[in-house]
């Protein structure tokens, strides 16, 4: 009989780690599935274990290819399951193309007298996922914010960044989910950063690999209205609720979709984005509503410096800019009272109400 042996961390039990068993077993006859306990799992990888040692274990031995489970209790990293290999002496050891700990376990089998066997990547069955993965997508929110910015965009691009600058913005409601996405796409409210992070991803440096900046994902996983320093990466000056614009906030839908991507480099002011983006974070200190609208005025200004269309004048608005990148999307719209803000939306198909939010609001 030729005993096959197998390792690893095992934590959340999908089918390409049974794919990778039934290819292990056709190796020889009887096959052990060594797994490592919760208390190397913290050791080694900083992680909770996703089930109980005991459950994983019953898990395991339920799958018919599966003919004996050890649990790795050892301290060597990559190695947990020493003391069990030597005692059991397997006749294979068998591993992925990518294990990270193959010049460890070849020692391990010249010592013992076993067949080291790397298996070669076959076809996937499944469609390929890592249990990194499936804690990334367990722990993402069922829903996340959106965001306007009012003053300081582009000051987030790291090549574009300026010491003394910030950006100035705010997480809105309603949000959107996987299934419900209430707004038009490619629109300027920092979707692509509330996508990586509804999918479990950072989105930070998702953005970045896109060229463009990280403000999107940095104020909807943070929430609230804030003030952020410009740099390579988010700095957080300050975050307040918002609530001092609860009822004055409107979208305008300008009809067409942009690409921040595309205008990223695009020749435009900066020393008047951070002027405007000073002007803002005066507005926020002093919780000034009326500033903050002398600062989205300031923002607009340099839109249309660019190039881009004017945006339609509407009574009682205190400020108005597009959002994101600008060339299209939705444009924001900043009103001195809610009558106002009220009056714009109903009389516009493409305008709707938005309002601040933070989660603070649920704790």
């Amino acid at each position: 009989m030729r005993h096959v042996f197998v390792s690893g961390c095992y934590d959340i039990i999908h089918a390409g780690h049974v794919q990778f068993f039934r290819e292990a077993k056709e190796l020889g006859d009887f096959l052990t599935v060594s797994f490592a306990s919760s208390e190397v799992l913290w050791k080694h990888k900083q992680r909770r274990s996703s089930l109980p040692d005991e459950h994983k274990k019953g898990i395991l031995e339920a799958l018919e290819v599966v003919d004996q489970v050890v649990i790795g209790t050892g301290n060597e990293h990559g190695l947990d399951f020493l003391e069990d290999f030597r005692r059991l002496r397997p006749d294979i050891l068998a591993v992925t193309e990518d294990d990270q700990y193959g010049d460890l376990k070849r020692s391990l089998c010249a010592e013992t007298g076993a067949e080291y066997i790397i298996l070669p990547k076959t076809p996937p069955q499944y469609e390929p996922v890592s249990t990194s993965q499936l804690v990334k997508w367990i722990r993402a929110p069922k829903d996340a914010p959106l965001r306007v910015d009012f003053a300081g965009g582009w000051l987030d691009v790291p090549r574009h960044a300026r010491s003394g600058g910030y950006i100035v913005n705010c997480a809105i409601t309603p949000k959107v989910s996987l299934r419900d996405w209430g707004y038009e796409r490619n629109a300027g409210l920092g979707g692509s950063g509330a996508w990586a992070l509804l999918n479990g991803h950072a989105g930070v440096d998702e953005e970045l690999d896109l060229g463009v900046g990280w403000q999107d994902p940095a104020v909807i996983r943070e929430t609230g209205l804030c003030i952020w320093r410009s740099g390579p990466r988010p700095s957080l000056e300050l975050k307040t609720d918002g609530s001092l614009l609860r009822g004055l906030l409107a979208l305008w839908w300008s009809g067409k979709q942009h690409d921040t991507p595309a205008v990223a480099d695009q020749n435009r002011d900066y020393a008047a984005i951070e002027k405007a983006s000073l002007l803002a974070r005066e507005a926020v200190l002093t919780a000034s509503v009326e500033r903050l609208g002398q600062a989205i005025a300031a923002s607009y200004a340099v839109q249309l410096s660019e190039g881009m269309d004017p945006l339609p004048k509407v009574e009682g608005c205190l400020g108005r800019k597009y959002c994101g990148g600008g060339f299209g999307g939705y444009a924001l719209y900043l009103f001195e009272s809610t009558a106002h803000r009220e009056t714009f939306v109903n009389a516009r198909p493409e305008a709707r109400s938005i309002e601040p939010y933070s989660n603070w609001e649920q704790e």
